[in-house]
């Protein structure tokens, strides 16, 4: 017999740093209240659908203006490591969403509490991603300025896009969510739990097994997909920027998907269907969870979510 007090199914959602901070937006502090207001409204609905509600954030953006305050201010005040400016923006965002959903349930008389959780992520020190480098972080430099940061800090930067260089950190794959526990026992009681932002902050073992935070990014969809599977999820929804998965995406053939299999999902991927740059990261999370035991993968945008028939919309993504 389950331990559960709050018999409920659990959904897990996904949701990008730019729920928060939108694209054309100053980045100011109401813009950002007023998102997670928005983003309560929906937010709400899935609890009203009768599910027990975790959410996991990004923080792209909320990241990248921290780390370009501290460029700023760099000769008065001392900067932060990256896994302490992650566990910055995981408290400020999940603040900002705790408030607003805290408010919509209670105007629309729905009785649940809601918990923020700071959430490390173990990740291996060996991970290639630590001698590979891939994910661009913080502001754009001179050329000039990128020599000097990589001959005094031992930074490794990239031009990224004739915009400028940047700073380029590992991004692991995640193991283990330190406080899963806590996670788990805070759905039990009825919490909405707002956790893993930004991925996790992302730390290590050393030789003790004590934990060691490391300058590193955790791609918030690999740790949502396998958050969602350890909590055993019965539904794990990603939102993106289209309303369907698309087979042929831009071109006159093009069609809007709303069933695939699991199988059908990994050929699609494996034939180039979903870059890497776009659609890919969000199926290869839906098959990750899938294969940790999941039942369904629910692809959509915030807006159908809020205002749509959730039997309807979106592309459902399933196991055979």
């Amino acid at each position: 017999m389950s331990s559960r007090l709050d018999p409920k199914p659990i959904a897990l959602l996904a949701i990008g740093g730019n729920a928060l901070l939108r694209e054309g937006e100053k980045g100011l502090q109401e813009e950002q209240l007023e998102n997670a207001r928005d983003c309560a409204e929906m937010l709400a609905r899935v609890v009203g659908q009768g599910f027990s509600l975790c959410v996991v954030h990004g923080n792209g953006p909320q990241v990248g203006n921290l780390l370009i305050q501290q460029d700023a201010a760099f000769n008065l005040i001392p900067p932060y490591t990256l896994d302490i400016c992650g566990a910055m923006t995981q408290g400020s965002m999940g603040y900002m969403l705790e408030r607003m959903l805290i408010n919509r349930l209670r105007f629309e008389r729905l009785d649940a509490p809601v918990t923020s959780l700071l959430t490390e992520v173990v990740v291996d020190k060996h991970d290639p991603g630590f001698e590979h480098p891939t994910k661009p972080v913080g502001p754009f430099y001179p050329e000039f300025r990128a020599m000097e940061l990589m001959r005094s800090k031992k930074w490794k930067m990239k031009e990224d896009s004739g915009r400028g260089w940047r700073k380029v950190v590992p991004s692991p794959r995640p193991l283990e969510i330190v406080q899963l526990g806590a996670i788990r026992a805070l759905l039990d009681k009825g919490h909405c739990v707002i956790a893993g932002g930004g991925g996790g902050i992302p730390v290590i073992r050393d030789a003790s097994g004590y934990l060691v935070g490391v300058e590193a990014v955790i791609d918030k969809d690999r740790l949502s997909a396998l958050l969602a599977a350890q909590l055993s999820a019965q539904r794990y929804i990603i939102l993106t920027g289209v309303a369907k998965v698309a087979l042929d995406f831009g071109k006159p053939n093009q069609r809007w998907m709303d069933r695939l299999t699991a199988a059908e999902a990994r050929r699609h991927l494996q034939d180039g269907q979903f870059p890497p740059g776009s659609m890919g990261p969000k199926i290869e999370s839906a098959l990750a969870f899938l294969d940790g035991g999941g039942q369904e993968v629910l692809i959509t945008t915030a807006e159908d979510l809020k205002h749509g028939d959730p039997d309807t919309l979106g592309t459902r993504i399933v196991r055979e």
